[in-house]
Parts: C-alpha cells; structure tokens; sequence
C-alpha cells in the first residue's frame, strides 16, 4: 500500500503531470486527428487534406488533498494526504497517440489511428483507513476510531491499447454554415488490470502499542487483477510491459458538429476553416473489454473480521504496510480466515469511460478566439469493473496566426477543482500545460504536461 502513495507523490513531484488531455488544442480551428478525440464530426473540418501523425504525449496527476507547495515543503506528504474527513481521490494516467493516418476527400474524411493508455487510480478511500495501512508503521491512528462507510472505495490500474477508425461526413454545406456528422469505431487490446474494492465498510481501529489492529469489521471485498499488475498495481515498469494485449473488446464514439462560416477571403485556401462559431455534441467511449490472462482472477468476498482466541485483537494492519500486490493481500486474509472463498480463475468485462461531451468556439476578433468545453462522465467511478473518470469544464482564450498559435486552458475538475495552464503550436509541434500557471501561483492540486508533432500537407 505504501508503494502505490510514494508513487503518486514522486510522479507528482517530477514532472509537471490535468486531467484534461491536450487541454486547449484539442478545440483549435486547426483541425486533426487530436481533434477527434472530442468529436468525430470534425475530421470532415481537417485544415489539410492529409495528415500524418507522429507521436502525441500527455501525463496527468489530479488529487484533492496535495498541493504543489506541499510537495517542495518538509511537510509529511502521506499524513497530508490522509487529513481530514474527506475521502482521498487521486488520478494519474497517460495518452499516448501512436503513428496514425487522415485523409479529406470532398466531404468524406478518414482516420486510423493507434494510442495506449495507463491509469492508476485512488476512488473515495476512507482517510483513517488510508492513514492506518500506509502508516500503520508511524502509529498514524491514536486510541480507537469507527469508520461506517456507504459507499465503494477502490484502488485500480489499467493498461490497453486502441487502434481507432474514424469516418466522418459533411452533411450541408451552405453559403454560411454547415453540419458535419462523424463515428469512430475503436479496437480495444487490453494489457493488465488490477482492482480493490471495499463496499460498506464498517470496522474499528485500535492502536495497541506499536501494532494498528482492524477488529468487529464487515465489507464486501473485490480483488481482481490480470497481467502484469498482478505482481504489482504500484511499479511503473508493470505498466509499461504490458499495455498492448490481445484484441478482446471494442468501443464507439458519435458526434455531430456545426459551423457558422466566416466571410469569404480572397484566397479561398487561406479560408478553409475559418468561422465565426463553430460547435459540437459528442457521445464516447461506449464500450467495454475484457480481461483474459493465465493469471486472470476476479473473486467478490464477504470480509469479515472479529475477535478470535488466536487474534483476539483482530487484523494486524502492520503486515500490509509494503504489500505490494492484491495477491499477497489474498493470501494474508485467507490463511487468518478473514476470507472464506478461493480466488477464482476467470474472465470479467472492463467498462470504458463513457463520456458526454459538448463545446462552442467563438471567433471574437480576428486571430483571437475563445471556446468553452464541458465534460460529463455517465458511469460511476465507484463500480468495480469501471474505468474513471473526471467531470470537466474548460475555457480557452486564443490566438491564431495560422502557423503559431498560443492558448491558455483554464479549466474546473472535480476532483482538483481550478487550474489554469499555457500552450503554444508551431506548424505541427505543440507543447503545452493544463495547470503551470495556478501550479505556480495558486498551490494547484493538479499538475500536467502533454506535447507532440504530426505533418500536415496539401
């Protein structure tokens, strides 16, 4: 357990990791395969005819107790991040965009294009039972403490791979506006999978001497895991050896896009794509996959823990404080009797992120634009089997020169609350930040940074 929050704190600490990937340039007027990772529909926008992806990068960290102060303080990073009564959520995960292909032709336009993913995630965990496994060893918990949840706390890592095609279609072109509809049909690979889930937990806390016991305690217990996150859910090279498996899954997203045209130019090239507004619905991530590996298990138990003559104090929380992975903690409740039920080895279905998403950008003056994005997930995050998600909102301020623009993203995160970051696009390398700037003076609790290149020709 102590690994998976030192984790957290060093990623956070090198690097400057939003939850929003490519925050900013993703609604640029400058139309690619980025772009369809919002809406479909606006590939048939695309500002070239063909389009080359090379490499897109993006790292994410958002948490809603660590400030980036915090982390250049001597403050003691595991006790902040376990203060309070506010359960700890915490975020980090990876994009990155693989060689991918566009084509325009007439009002038809298509993609192909490949991206890997990695998460690791902390959902709603109970600070005095976060507190008492991750410092079980520093006497965090003092006398005795109740905890009576409602509700599903999990830890979860998952890496996959997509390979997506995207078709997209321009409905109606008029002398001032036009309707654009699009799909992207995704090949899911799935790499590892690990979860713990703790439903309605009720238990008490006592510190006895220098030992944390866990005692009079009911919940239901998920273990799942699958790859190479069954050996650790906390290493990052375990992310990275497996992050394209086998093809067992599939995805979709659907979208729709409209534009109120800007006023003709002499040079009918230099105004293709240009508008006053432009806007768009989109519907994504529907679909799921599944796990299947020679180390694939997924067992609900009923956790019950009570005095007995041989642990009459109860669960010793003090041997879990360098587990490292979900079968070492199936091992230890099983053979103290904590758990009853075998591990079983089987296949379980992993449901994607399904999100709503709908944006307008708006040309205020020449060459400065300002667009507002808001995304709303469908799913709960708590589910086992569900991959998380952040709902979102982004204003973007932004200037447009054609070969050099220059955006700042300020965006409003449920989990991280206000960030606000720069980016900048030379031709087709872009680098940019969801969060430096309130990093650097608001003490953000989110920190990001994503950067990459493709060619545009024709």
């Amino acid at each position: 357990m102590k690994k998976l929050i030192l984790l957290s704190s060093f990623l956070m600490s090198v690097t400057a990791l939003s939850q929003d990937h490519f925050a900013g340039l993703t609604n640029s007027s400058r139309v690619g395969i980025l772009t369809t990772s919002i809406n479909p529909a606006e590939l048939a926008n695309m500002s070239n005819k063909f389009e080359i992806n090379v490499v897109g990068v993006s790292f994410n960290v958002a948490n809603n107790k660590i400030g980036f102060s915090d982390l250049t303080s001597d403050k003691d990073i595991e006790k902040l991040l376990f203060n309070g009564n506010e359960p700890v959520n915490l975020r980090i995960d990876a994009e990155v965009y693989g060689l991918g292909f566009a084509i325009k032709h007439k009002s038809w336009a298509l993609a192909i294009t490949s991206k890997i993913n990695g998460k690791l995630d902390a959902v709603d965990v109970d600070t005095k039972l976060g507190d008492a496994l991750v410092n079980s060893g520093l006497n965090s918990v003092l006398g005795s403490s109740s905890i009576n949840n409602n509700y599903n706390q999990r830890l979860t890592g998952t890496t996959w791979g997509e390979v997506g095609f995207t078709l997209s279609k321009n409905l109606l072109d008029k002398e001032k506006y036009k309707v654009n509809v699009g799909a992207t049909f995704k090949l899911l690979f799935p790499g590892s999978y690990s979860n713990l889930g703790l439903d309605k937990f009720n238990g008490t806390i006592n510190n006895v001497g220098s030992q944390v016991y866990l005692n009079n305690t009911t919940a239901n217990l998920n273990i799942a895991y699958s790859g190479s996150l069954a050996n650790s859910f906390s290493n990052f090279e375990d992310y990275s050896k497996s992050v394209f498996g086998g093809l067992n899954g599939f995805s979709g997203d659907i979208g729709i896009n409209f534009q109120w045209k800007d006023e003709p130019e002499t040079n009918p090239k230099k105004n293709h794509n240009k508008y006053k507004f432009n806007a768009g619905l989109a519907l994504r991530n529907m679909g799921a996959m599944t796990f299947s590996d020679d180390n694939n298990y997924k067992t609900n138990y009923t956790l019950n823990i009570q005095p007995t003559i041989a642990n009459p104090q109860g669960l010793n929380l003090n041997q879990f404080e360098n587990i490292d992975n979900l079968q070492q903690i199936e091992t230890i409740l099983i053979s103290q009797g904590y758990l009853t039920k075998q591990p079983e080895k089987k296949d379980f279905k992993v449901k994607l992120p399904t999100l709503f998403s709908a944006y307008v950008d708006v040309k205020i003056i020449s060459r400065i634009f300002v667009s507002g994005y808001i995304q709303q997930k469908v799913n709960d995050d708590n589910s086992n089997d569900q991959i998380t998600a952040q709902n979102s909102f982004t204003l973007t301020p932004r200037v447009n020169l054609g070969f050099f623009e220059v955006y700042s993203p300020w965006t409003s995160n449920e989990i991280s609350g206000f960030n606000g970051g720069i980016g900048f696009r030379v031709g087709g390398f872009y680098l940019g930040s969801g969060s430096i700037i309130t990093a650097v003076i608001n003490d953000s609790k989110q920190a990001d940074i994503y950067g990459g290149f493709r060619l545009a020709f024709l």
